[in-house]
């Protein structure tokens, strides 16, 4: 959208002319945000009054102010604020280099620290030469912001985090800012107290990061555990236990192993503490219980072993675990089912019935193994994107799955909408949430019905299934009995039997093609044993997609792999797949997706004329009707 025309020229003069000092008088200055938005609606109102030198003034002024600061990069300091379809809001780059001129002249004359600060930085980071007078300005006005617990929330440590790194970037050019700043910070985690929240804390972290305050860390430390006992004595768990943590942390660094094993012990009684108080509040969750459980486990096994005596940490963690099982497994009765209207796969069942229905043995199985094209990860994808942008809100919080008996087995990180986070981490389960929904409705829509007028029309055996499994090529020679056994135990409803045999024979089919195209399948231990590596291993190296293609490597990994899925291999392996998990819809579907590639390996082999020596009955299933 055009803001201004383009082809205006601007000069400090319209910016002395522009209302730019009332539109941040108008806002409340509490943060950049605030006196972008103030900007901006001024910015409008000078254009509708025909001001448009003023009214551009205004514009860039806002989108300086728009960008979020990111102080920990050198060189790319500022961040769009939103990025969203593939547009986004004001990046330095976007300035002209007469805006950037202007910048540098301007940045002086400007009394707000927070603006000044951010025109000075911009003029820093584009004016080519560099000024260091910008460096030392933007620095200077951002220290020249209060340090408080409401300001410090609203950008004001990003600004503090800046002037530090200006000061590292100028060097001696900085002069004795670094240390004047570095004494503020630590005056302030003297004389703050626990009425502030968090800020100590957050301030300390600050020092920690440029490796500041070194002399005085000790106190630092102190201030950070006598906080959280003030915190702990007051019922503040929470903010007890983070104090806690910080502490230990320092202490640690400092070499003082007895101090911060003595605390780590208070941030793992901390844990518990709110568990158990989270399992006795009016409204109670074992659910969150099992997650607070878990954290005091974790922080136990970071006390060294030289320690662990001292406060039989061992006999704490068993104690934990018992816990923490009786948690998951009371959390399970506090999950609600979620239902969504009934779809009508009436159309779905009877194409399938028909689509094996009066033919041929070999035909017949060549439509079952065909009813449905299998997951495609391309449309997969797509789908779960937008799904994500049309309803960001479903994963803008982390998630937690868990098994049936109450265990942990994966966590999904919440989304980042500033575009900064890990994609993957949020795309991937929601991918894998869709293609085992999809999975319910081939099932019963697809491959079920088919399989029943399969089975009422054929009466196939053993040896039908070898017969195939010994002419397609895909099946490893030493597998192809094992296999035909397992094909046949599914067609025979025998689940149970069909997927033992069929799911390790499968991985081991994996590793057999990965072989033969010279692909590492192994791995050596620290005793020079060389070791098989699993399915889930496998499934994770770039070659599977080479060989198998992108749409049979994502279902390996979704169904058999991973625990945002069914995880059929590793469920399976440890002897967790009840039997009512065999006879499930996944479970079905296995046994199908190894027919499908058994069956079609063999029928391409036999279109294309290369057949074995086997006896001529042998080459096409037994017709029970024959």
């Amino acid at each position: 959208m055009e803001r201004y025309p383009e082809g205006i020229d601007i000069s400090i003069d319209d910016f002395r002319n522009s209302d730019w000092l009332a539109a941040i008088a108008d806002a409340n200055r509490e943060d950049y945000s605030s006196i972008w938005q103030s900007l901006s609606s001024f910015a409008r109102q000078a254009i509708e009054n025909e001001k448009l030198a003023e009214g551009k003034i205004l514009w860039i002024l806002a989108d300086a102010c728009s960008m979020m600061l990111r102080p920990s990069s050198l060189n790319e300091p500022f961040k769009p604020y939103m990025v969203m379809d593939g547009k986004r809001s004001a990046l330095p780059e976007d300035f002209q280099e007469n805006e950037i001129s202007l910048f540098a002249q301007i940045a002086e004359e400007i009394s707000d620290p927070r603006l000044c600060a951010r025109i000075a930085d911009i003029s820093w980071l584009l004016l080519k030469p560099k000024d260091p007078k910008h460096a030392l300005l933007a620095i200077d006005n951002y220290r020249r912001l209060p340090i408080s617990t409401n300001l410090w929330v609203r950008d004001g440590r990003e600004c503090w985090d800046r002037s530090i790194q200006l000061c590292f970037m100028l060097k001696a050019g900085a002069g004795e800012r670094l240390q004047e700043i570095e004494k503020e910070l630590l005056d302030v985690v003297e004389n703050l107290t626990n009425e502030d929240g968090y800020l100590v804390l957050w301030v300390s972290d600050l020092l920690s990061k440029h490796n500041l305050g070194r002399q005085k860390q000790d106190s630092v430390a102190q201030k950070l555990e006598q906080l959280a006992i003030d915190f702990d004595d007051s019922g503040d768990l929470h903010r007890a236990r983070d104090y806690f943590d910080a502490a230990a942390e320092v202490y640690r660094k400092l070499g003082n192993e007895d101090k911060s094993a003595e605390v780590t012990v208070k941030v793992a009684e901390g844990w518990e503490k709110e568990a158990v108080a989270r399992q006795s509040s009016n409204s109670p969750s074992n659910m969150v219980a099992a997650g607070f459980y878990e954290n005091a486990i974790q922080k136990y096994r970071n006390i060294p072993k030289s320690q662990r005596s001292n406060y039989d940490v061992d006999g704490r963690i068993s104690s934990l675990r018992t816990k923490l099982s009786s948690a998951g497994e009371m959390s399970l009765e506090e999950m609600g089912k979620i239902t969504s209207p009934g779809i009508d796969i009436s159309e779905f069942i009877e194409n399938s019935r028909n689509s094996v229905r009066g033919k041929s043995a070999i035909d017949a199985l060549a439509a079952l193994a065909n009813v449905y094209q299998g997951a495609r990860v391309k449309k997969v994808r797509e789908f779960s994107e937008k799904m994500l942008r049309e309803h960001p809100l479903q994963v803008m919080f982390s998630a937690t799955h868990m098994s049936r008996d109450g265990r942990i087995i994966a966590k999904r990180p919440g989304a980042d909408l500033g575009g900064n986070g890990d994609d993957e981490a949020t795309v991937w389960p929601e991918m894998v949430k869709h293609y085992t929904m999809e999975l319910g409705i081939v099932v019963q829509g697809n491959i079920w019905p088919a399989l029943e007028v399969m089975r009422q029309e054929h009466r196939l055996r053993e040896g039908d299934f070898y017969s195939i499994t010994r002419q397609s090529p895909i099946v490893p020679q030493e597998c192809e009995q094992l296999i035909a056994k397992a094909l046949f135990a599914g067609y025979d409803n025998d689940f149970v039997t069909a997927l033992h045999i069929l799911i390790p024979q499968l991985e081991n089919l994996v590793r057999f093609h990965l072989k033969q195209h010279g692909v590492k399948t192994t791995n050596l231990d620290i005793n020079g044993i060389e070791n098989e590596n699993g399915l889930s291993t496998l499934a994770e190296l770039p070659e599977i997609k080479d060989i198998f293609g992108e749409d049979l490597s994502f279902e390996i990994k979704a169904l058999f792999c991973n625990s945002f899925g069914p995880n059929l291999r590793n469920e399976l392996a440890h002897g967790l797949l009840g039997y009512e998990e065999t006879q499930s819809t996944y479970s079905i579907y296995a046994w199908w997706l190894g027919l499908r590639i058994v069956f079609n390996t063999f029928l391409n082999t036999k279109h294309s004329g290369q057949v074995d020596n086997k006896p001529a009955d042998e080459h096409e299933p037994k017709n029970a009707n024959k």
